[in-house]
Formats: C-alpha cells, structure tokens, sequence
C-alpha cells in the first residue's frame, strides 16, 4: 500500500534531496508578505535611528564615527532586503551588538587609558578657554545698568535688555545679543514678538536660571557679557582672564601673569599653577607611570591588590571547606530529615547578594547594629569602620553568602561518586579518612576545580559585597587617590572613575588595564594546572 502512495506522488516531490527540502521549509517559513511588512517596518525604524544619529554627528564633525555608521546601516539594508544570506541575517545583530557593547567598550577603555580624561579634563582646548573666561567674570565697577524683561518661550528663558541708549537686546545664556525690535514702555523693553514676558512669580519660578545666565556683548567675550541677580537689572562683567591667540597663553589681567600651554593639557603657569577646567590630551603611558611610580598611588595599589587576592583566596577555601563538611555530613545516610536541612542550608543562595550586604551592613552598625546591641550588650564594637574588623566582616559576610552554593556543588559531586570505591578502600584496610582523602577527594576536585577557579574570578571582582557593606572603607587619608582598605581592585576602579569631586577616569582605566592582565594569567595558569586533574579520569 506504501509503495502504491509513492508510485502516485509527483516525481519532483520523489526525487526532492533533503537540501531542497529544508530550503523549501525556510522559503515557507521566510516569505508571505506580512513577514515582509515587519522586515520593512523593522529597518525604516534602523535606518530612521541611523539618520538621526549621522545629522547629530555630523552637526559636531565626528566623521569617523558617521563613516562607521553609514557602512554599517547600508550592509543591514543589503543583507536583509537581498534574498539568500540566511546565516548573514542571523548573525549581522548579534555582531553589531557585540561590536557596540564588547569590542568598542574596551577599545575605547584601552584609549582612555593614554589620556588625561577626567575632571577639569572633559573636553576640547577651545570648550576650555570660553569657560575660563565666563567662570572669572567680575562686575565692573560703576558700569551702567541694563533694565531687563525675563522671557519664556517653551521652556527656553531669554533676557530682554534695554541699553543705555535705549535700544533692545535679546539675550540667550551664553550667546551674544541680538538686537531685536520690541515693544517699549517707559523707556524699558518689555514685551517682544513670540515670547512670554514672565511676571515676578515667573521670575522667582526661574531664579537658578535667571541668575546662572551669562549673555556676551561680542563673540569670545572680550567686550565682556551681562548678568543680572535679581531679573530686573543687568551689569556688566569683563572676564579676569583674556586668551591671546597668537601667543597661545591666558593673561591674568588683574596680576599680569601668563599661563601657558605645556602639553599637559591645562594653561600653567611659570610656577606650576594650573588652571582649570583643562581639556584632554594624550599623556602616552603616564598613568601607568602613576600608578606604579608614585608612592602614594602605587603603595595604595599594592596594598589592595594584596588585600584582593587575599579576600578572593580566604573566601573560595573557606566555603568551600565549610560547603564540603555540611555535605559530608548531611551526605551521610544515618542523618535523618536530611532534605529538610538542605533546604535550610540553601536559603542564604536564595536572597540577592546586594540585599544581603546590606542587611549585613545594618546589623553590624557599630551604634544601632543588632549584633551589638543584643548580643553584645551594646559594646560599640566597630565591625565596618576598623582596619581589620571591616575585613574580617567582610570575609564572615561572604562566609555566609557563599557557603550555599559550594553546598550544592559539593554535594551533586559526592553523589556521582560510585561508593563501591569507598567500600573496596575499607576492604582493603584503609581508613574512612584514607579512603576520602585518597579516593573521594581527587574525584571531587575533577568535578568541582573549575567551579573553584570561577569562583576565585567572580570574588576577584566582587564588586557588590564590597560597596554595600564598607563601600571600600575605611577611607585611607594618605592615599592620593580614593581607596580604603577594604577596597578590592574593581572596587577601586569605580571609586577612582566615579565617586568623589576629583574623577579620573584615565587612572582608572590604566588600573581596569592592569587586574585584566593580573585575572588573565591567573586564569592561563590555574586551567592549566587542571590538566592534572582530568588524568585522573
């Protein structure tokens, strides 16, 4: 009957090789014009994205980047509206977000590193210049007042300035004025075309705005700029600095002293003073120089990198060894309600890291922490802010985070271990301690030692524990950099790039540089040891 239904099939349906078929099916799966309005729709939106960004780009003359983007958004297009390419349109996103999110992140992490980016050092030269000039404006003294008018004009504030003469100005914050033909009472501009003249409520509404806004009377500033305290009259103010471009140096006009450009990417004086803001430059390999000549970073850099190491090694020995004894023992067939117990043991795996940190930070409190106030009868134990307190308190916090998790491994590993081993030991005389020492415990270390390796990686970057519960404290005053001492290396990056008022994000990246070196040959050599224990098998 089979062979009858073949004899009726059509011959191409016959002879049809799985290839052909599986093209079919994808032809099937890939076609219908539904399928092709959301492919059309999917890349009008990536290419309406890719415009907008090219404009905004192009606007400020990043045209490298504009390149990038326009080749990437044309390769898109052809991919997905050429028919074929199957495996180039499974893979195109994924490589666009991995180049986004993976490659350019740590290419541009390793550029930041040979540069001075970083506080007082964010921008360009010519960015730098105008800020010091609008940040050292001074009222001159006995200058005329300009009567002003706040305006408003969907959510941008403008200054209506009347001049000394009787003209009108429209002012923008760091623009030069306009002049502008506008209604006039009294003498006082008051009312202009397309804006809304602000009442004193408005004004007070906008004060920060109003009082923070600096309009220039010509372009660079040199004529000086207007400001006004109150919205209601302006004076004005002349910049303590003036930049002379054909020498390339800022003057103080109030002591007549120069400042130069050295390269180091902040006009400096003769005597070393610098002013800021600064821009960037490159500085070669100058923060690792930092970092490793100078003692008051490289002393700070050793000591938490030996701190790090030390945290990482204690933490992965202690849970594990903790971790084994609970699994030998509740592995043990005489223990009753063994499963009840495992789930008791497993309920610290169960809370978050970071929520647990915490919890821990505030019972250990040093004035309204629980354990000192009730186990300790309210003893002002320092358990976070001394030296060594803090570490041991670390290391007991990530005791009890940490023990669970080598609970579980250890445990499905005793398991898969055939007892018949342990049986033919003891028969052949050895101890139960020889048999686990010499049997039990190589096997274990087959199956658990790349768990251990990951382990020692993930608290060589335990950036959660730390912050939460010391934020890396207490704070080491002689340092030259923000550090404390029970700051891990990546606990130390953050706090160099983004905590405090003197940010340095290319310190911190020529450090980010040096543990990815350190945690690289840790873990080169740590699987290679391995191998040792794969021959057991």
């Amino acid at each position: 009957m089979t062979q009858l239904k073949l004899r009726q099939m059509p011959l191409e349906e016959r002879t049809d090789s799985p290839g052909r078929t599986a093209a079919r099916m994808v032809a099937a799966a890939s076609g219908g014009w539904k399928v092709a309005l959301v492919k059309i729709l999917a890349l009008a939106i990536v290419d309406a994205i890719a415009l907008y960004a090219v404009l905004v780009l192009a606007s400020v003359g990043d045209w490298v980047v504009v390149g990038v983007i326009v080749i990437v958004t044309a390769a898109v297009n052809v991919i997905y509206f050429r028919r074929g390419r199957l495996p180039a349109k499974y893979l195109a996103p994924g490589l666009i977000f991995l180049a986004i999110f993976q490659i350019f992140v740590v290419l541009y992490s390793g550029y930041v590193a040979f540069t001075n980016y970083g506080t007082g050092h964010n921008s360009t030269k010519e960015d730098a210049i105008q800020a010091l000039i609008l940040q050292s404006q001074q009222r001159v003294e006995d200058s005329p007042g300009y009567p002003v008018t706040v305006l408003e004009n969907f959510g941008e504030i403008g200054l209506l300035l009347t001049t000394p003469e009787g003209d009108a100005l429209l002012g923008r914050d760091g623009e030069v004025a306009e002049e502008v033909d506008a209604r006039i009472e009294g003498g006082r501009a008051v009312a202009l075309d397309g804006w809304n003249s602000l009442d004193f409520a408005g004004v007070v509404a906008n004060q920060n705005r109003v009082t923070q806004m600096t309009v220039l009377l010509s372009e660079g500033g040199e004529d000086g700029s207007l400001r006004t305290q109150d919205g209601n009259t302006a004076y004005l103010y002349t910049s303590r600095f003036i930049y002379e471009p054909d020498r390339d140096v800022m003057v103080d006009t109030a002591s007549g002293e120069t400042f130069s450009d050295v390269g180091t990417g902040a006009f400096t004086s003769e005597a070393g003073e610098e002013l800021m803001p600064g821009w960037k430059v490159d500085v070669g390999f100058a923060n690792f120089e930092r970092a490793f000549g100078e003692p008051t970073i490289r002393e700070p850099l050793l000591a938490v990198t030996v701190w790090t190491f030390a945290f990482a090694l204690i933490s992965v020995a202690s849970t594990f060894l903790l971790g084994l004894v609970l699994a030998l023992v509740f592995n043990d067939p005489r223990m009753r309600s063994r499963s009840y117990y495992r789930v008791v043991m497993i309920l610290p795996y169960a809370f978050p890291g970071f929520l647990s940190a915490l919890v821990w930070s505030g019972l250990l409190n040093q004035e309204f922490g629980f354990i000192n106030v009730v186990f300790l009868g309210g003893a002002e134990v320092p358990w976070l802010t001394n030296e060594w307190l803090a570490k041991f308190s670390i290391l007991f916090v990530n005791l009890w985070l940490g023990f669970p998790y080598m609970f579980l491994v250890t445990t499905g590993a005793l398991q898969s271990i055939p007892g018949e081993l342990t049986e033919a030991a003891q028969m052949d005389g050895a101890t139960p301690f020889q048999a686990f020492r010499l049997i039990k415990m190589p096997l274990l270390l087959v199956s658990v030692a790349p768990l251990l390796i990951s382990s020692f990686a993930f608290n060589f970057n335990n950036f959660n524990l730390i912050y939460m519960l010391t934020r890396g404290g207490p704070r080491d005053i002689t340092a030259d950099v923000n550090v404390g001492a029970t700051d891990i290396l990546i606990s130390m990056v953050y706090k160099v790039a983004f905590v405090g008022s003197d940010r340095d994000y290319g310190l911190a990246s020529a450090f980010a540089i040096i543990i990815f070196v350190i945690v690289g040959t840790i873990s080169v050599i740590a699987f290679r040891r391995t191998k040792t224990l794969e021959e057991l098998n």
